[in-house]
């Protein structure tokens, strides 16, 4: 599977882009085209879709994208056109956001969503999506989280703690001495 391609627009569609890399040209869909311009040189994350009839791949601008965009797509009835269509249309922390709130009415105004998908989404990826795409933006969460586990901790009593006490600019020793801290005065 293709990770990234790194190289230079060639042309941009309304749906997708052709990337050339060392020659090659790569067409991609792609629905955030207005971000990019053609001749710029860019990193795009991609995901290949395979189906019986159909080889693609879906780019992003970002690994933070790329990650939720595979987890909407495990969502029953969320092919990879809406999803990608999803996040031109959103940012990806107005989405999680709008998913850890239960916000069905901030999901139903996104491109392909209904009421039954919008309720779906947040079934199936409330909680644990939200936490993946965090720990994926920010190691140290996921340190401080393996560090409270190995204490005995579980996850429903440090999640909302680690929220607290996460700034980017402290050391994950701080920010497991901080989370100790809340925890026992619980």
């Amino acid at each position: 599977m293709i990770g990234f391609i790194k190289g230079k627009v060639h042309a941009l569609g309304a749906d997708h882009i052709l990337l050339d890399h060392n020659g090659i040209g790569f067409r991609i869909n792609f629905y955030s085209t207005q971000k990019l311009k053609v001749d710029d040189e860019v990193i795009i994350y991609t995901y290949q879709y395979v189906r019986e009839d159909e080889i693609s791949l879906f780019g992003f601008l970002s690994l933070k994208e790329y990650e939720l965009f595979t987890k909407l797509i495990t969502v029953k009835g969320l092919g990879p056109k809406i999803a990608s269509g999803i996040l031109a249309r959103a940012s990806v922390d107005d989405i999680l956001e709008a998913i850890a709130t239960n916000d069905v009415d901030f999901i139903k105004r996104l491109p392909g969503i209904g009421a039954k998908t919008a309720s779906q989404i947040i079934l199936d990826l409330k909680g644990k999506l939200v936490d993946e795409i965090r720990d994926f933006e920010d190691p140290k969460i996921a340190d401080v989280k393996e560090a409270l586990k190995a204490l005995g901790y579980k996850n429903s009593e440090f999640n909302n703690i680690i929220k607290t006490v996460y700034k980017k600019e402290l050391s994950v020793d701080e920010m497991i001495k901080q989370a100790l801290i809340l925890l026992a005065k619980k």
